[in-house]
């Protein structure tokens, strides 16, 4: 699977599956979100071990990681994984993107997600689960422009930041 879209700068963005090679990349957009924002409630960044780990997880699960490739260079990813282990949620994934703090709001997440939607359903899922901070009104936004609705509002369930966090679960059905 290979696509190619422009974001709303002009740029040519590549989608395509990670590869091993794009293992340090993924890690930096991963951990700076992990210490910047609260697109994950992750305290502590990852290891390259830890990164290493996950990715053969997804890779033995038949689970996706497509990247977005500006000028040669990874600047977002996104995927899914099993929502629950039971074997009742089999046709339901959770999903998640992240985007390189130097390249958001240029509507990569949007080309991300469609890419990730459209595999999920190509692989026979049914719905897409995600779970999204409450503060985190760009991203509701974007889910809500991609057909995901609201489906519950989780008070208080975060800590970060030495704060309380709010967590917003959307579905989508494929």
């Amino acid at each position: 699977m290979e696509l190619t879209e422009i974001d709303k700068e002009g740029e040519t963005v590549y989608i395509r599956p990670a590869m091993i090679g794009d293992i340090e990349a993924l890690l930096a957009i991963y951990n700076d979100a992990v210490l910047h924002t609260t697109a994950t409630y992750d305290y502590n960044p990852r290891s390259l071990p830890e990164q290493l780990t996950w990715f053969q997880s997804k890779q033995e699960g038949g689970y996706p990681i497509l990247v977005g490739i500006i000028k040669n260079n990874v600047v977002g990813f996104s995927s899914y994984g099993s929502f629950r282990a039971r074997p009742g949620y089999c046709y339901t994934v959770e999903h998640s993107v992240y985007v390189h703090q130097n390249f958001r709001c240029r509507g990569l997440a949007r080309i991300l997600m469609t890419s990730l939607l459209q595999h999920a359903k190509n692989a026979g899922y049914h719905m897409m689960i995600g779970g999204i901070d409450a503060d985190n009104i760009p991203s509701l936004n974007l889910h809500e422009q991609l057909g995901f609705i609201q489906v519950g509002h989780l008070k208080e369930v975060g800590w970060k930041f030495e704060r309380r966090l709010d967590l917003i679960m959307v579905q989508k059905i494929l």
